[in-house]
């Protein structure tokens, strides 16, 4: 027991802050069910069972039509979240369709936070005719609503899970960039940089080891921001139709099928697949919040206070 308590030791100290942020604990949990439940339900690569079917999870295959199940049946004891237009059971649809947005919004904000970054070390480090035209082209991409400048380049492209992944990178780089640049222009003002200049290492090693470390904080503070912000432009996109082509489920494009229906009541074909939107994007924003409080002294200390 002791020789785990002093192995572990580093974990526990890691772990030590984040017991006191109730907001990071109550994000994780969100997003931590989210994910298990696109590990469970969504695609599992096999043809013959493409989501599981003999695990019993979902219940209905999400794709298919099946002639027993009523059209537009309320949610019931046998069908949790009713049934759609085309005899399909919601339940089933929305606990599959969760695997598409996660994976969308990771692959996007991994690219986006990788491609960023290096450009503002690289822009903030450098400076001159460099810094000044990375900066412009940044400013050029950012001066675009987001939405609008993702729905136009996965247009250009096609519809699909890899289009919708590249157009969200290329919207949030600008962000990186503004962050991870600010932060090295100040970094590299500091009396450490200066020493390690004057003792002749080189400048890589210099942004390497001594600046890029420093502005993980800041970067991870908004990344979490960005993921949920990635969630509600895929389901934007989807709603367009610009995600997965159908009868795969999603979240947006069960919304765009639903709406139709609204105003005669069928209320259930949008409400589930929204709050599963909502609340996955209200996961990572607790999760934003958390880690701003963590990386942040000075917002610890107000709360405290």
């Amino acid at each position: 027991m002791q020789v785990a308590r002093v192995l572990f030791a580093p974990v526990f100290r890691l772990l030590r802050p984040v017991r006191r942020q109730r907001l990071l604990k109550v994000g994780l949990a969100i997003v931590i069910a989210h994910i298990i439940m696109a590990l469970v339900c969504g695609p599992t690569g096999n043809p013959e069972d493409p989501y599981g079917i003999s695990r019993l999870i979902p219940p209905y295959n999400p794709e298919k039509s099946y002639l027993e199940i009523p059209r537009l049946a309320p949610p019931s004891a046998q069908h949790w979240m009713g049934t759609d237009h085309l005899r399909r059971d919601v339940f089933s649809r929305v606990i599959s369709g969760g695997w598409a947005p996660i994976v969308v919004a990771f692959s996007s904000i991994a690219i986006s936070l990788t491609v960023g970054s290096i450009i503002g070390w690289i822009s903030g480090f450098a400076g001159g005719l460099l810094d000044r035209v990375l900066s412009l082209t940044m400013d050029a991409i950012y001066s675009f609503p987001s939405m609008i400048l993702a729905i136009a380049l996965v247009a250009v492209m096609q519809p699909g899970l890899f289009p919708m992944i590249m157009a969200i990178a290329v919207v949030y780089i600008p962000t990186y960039f503004r962050v991870t640049r600010a932060e090295v222009l100040q970094i590299r003002e500091q009396t450490f940089v200066e020493a390690a200049q004057a003792v002749g290492a080189s400048w890589w090693r210099i942004l390497v080891r001594h600046i890029a470390p420093n502005t993980v904080n800041a970067i991870m503070a908004v990344s979490s921001f960005n993921i949920a912000d990635a969630i509600l432009t895929e389901a934007a996109m989807s709603f367009l139709g610009y995600g997965l082509p159908p009868p795969a489920p999603d979240w947006g494009f069960d919304i765009q099928n639903g709406q139709r229906f609204l105003q005669s009541g069928y209320w259930w074909l949008i409400t589930f697949p929204g709050f599963m939107i909502l609340t996955l994007s209200l996961g990572f924003g607790l999760i934003g919040e958390g880690i701003s409080d963590l990386v942040n002294p000075k917002r610890r200390r107000k709360k405290l206070a």
